[in-house]
C-alpha cells in the first residue's frame, strides 16, 4: 500500500505540473466573471448515472477524500461580495453558455481568493445531486487538479490527483465531447512515468479531440491540442508525424505563437 501511494504521489506532483503549464500557456486573453449568476448546466437525457470508479482514499496522517474536509475555516457572509463573488465564480464554471476564456477567469479569481476547496465542495454537492451532468465531474477534476498545487503533501496530492482522473473519466462516460475533460486528462497523463504505458491512450485522446474540434467553428483553445499531441510524437521519436500535426494547427491558428515556435526549433539544421 505504501509503495502504491508513493507511486501515486509521484504521478499526483506531475499532473499538477501538467496543468499549470496549461492554464498558463494557453489561457486565451481573459474575460471577467460575469456579475450576474450564470444559467446552471442542462442534465443530460439519461435518467441512469453511470458507474464510477471507486475514489482512492488517503492514509490518516492525510486525509483529503474529499474537499468538502478542506473547506475554509471561515467562509464570507451570505450576501456579502465576497460570497457573492464566489457563487458567480462557481455558476461560470457550471454553465455552458460560458466561453473556455470566462471559465479560466473563474478559475483565477477562486484560486487568488483561497476558495479552490470550497469550489470543490461545492461542485460534489452539485455532481452528488445531479449525477448525470457532465459538467460537475468535468469542473470537480479541474479543481482537484488545482488542488494539487496549493499543499506539498504528496499523500494529498497523490489522492487529489487520482480523484481528478476519475472524475474526467465519469464527465467523458456521460459527454465524450466534453473537451475540458479529455484535453485536461491527456495533458495531465504526458507527465506519468512511462512504464506506465499511456502513450498510445494519449495520442488517442489528442487525436481525438482534433477530430472532435474539425467539426466545430474554431476556438483559441483549440491549438494547444496540436501542440501537445505533436509534443508526444516527437517524446517517442515521431518528428514527422509531430512536425505534421504542427503544421496542421498553425494552418487553422496562424496566430499561435507556440506551434510557430515548435516548427521552427524542428526546422533547425541539427547541430
Amino acid at each position: 500500500m505504501k509503495r502504491t501511494i508513493l507511486i501515486l504521489a509521484g504521478l499526483a506532483a506531475l499532473s499538477g505540473v501538467a496543468v499549470y503549464y496549461t492554464t498558463q500557456s494557453h489561457k486565451p486573453a481573459e474575460s471577467p466573471v460575469p456579475p450576474v449568476l450564470a444559467e446552471p448546466a442542462a442534465a443530460p437525457a439519461s435518467a441512469d448515472a453511470p458507474r464510477q470508479k471507486p475514489r482512492p482514499t488517503a492514509q490518516p496522517e492525510s486525509r483529503p477524500q474529499s474537499a468538502a474536509s478542506n473547506t475554509a475555516s471561515s467562509a464570507p457572509a451570505p450576501g456579502s461580495v465576497e460570497a457573492v463573488a464566489f457563487q458567480a465564480a462557481l455558476d461560470t464554471l457550471v454553465s455552458p453558455k460560458m466561453t473556455f476564456a470566462q471559465k479560466q477567469a473563474a478559475w483565477k479569481q477562486l484560486t487568488d481568493s483561497g476558495r479552490l476547496a470550497d469550489a470543490a465542495a461545492e461542485l460534489e454537492k452539485l455532481m452528488a445531486g445531479d449525477p448525470n451532468n457532465a459538467m460537475y465531474p468535468a469542473e470537480l477534476g479541474q479543481a482537484y487538479l488545482k488542488l494539487c498545487a496549493t499543499t506539498k503533501d504528496v499523500r494529498a496530492q497523490a489522492v487529489w490527483a487520482m480523484n481528478a482522473d476519475v472524475d474526467f473519466d465519469t464527465a467523458l462516460s456521460l459527454d465524450p465531447s466534453n473537451w475540458e475533460a479529455r484535453f485536461t486528462k491527456a495533458v495531465a497523463m504526458t507527465y506519468w512515468p512511462e512504464g506506465l504505458n499511456k502513450g498510445d491512450e494519449i495520442i488517442q485522446n489528442f487525436n481525438t479531440l482534433i477530430t472532435q474540434q474539425e467539426q466545430q467553428p474554431p476556438q483559441p483553445q483549440f491549438a494547444a491540442t496540436y501542440e501537445w499531441l505533436g509534443k508526444q510524437y516527437q517524446k517517442t521519436g515521431q518528428m514527422a508525424a509531430a512536425q505534421q500535426v504542427w503544421q496542421r494547427g498553425a494552418a487553422l491558428f496562424p496566430d499561435n505563437q507556440s506551434l510557430q515556435n515548435l516548427l521552427a526549433a524542428a526546422s533547425a539544421p541539427q547541430q
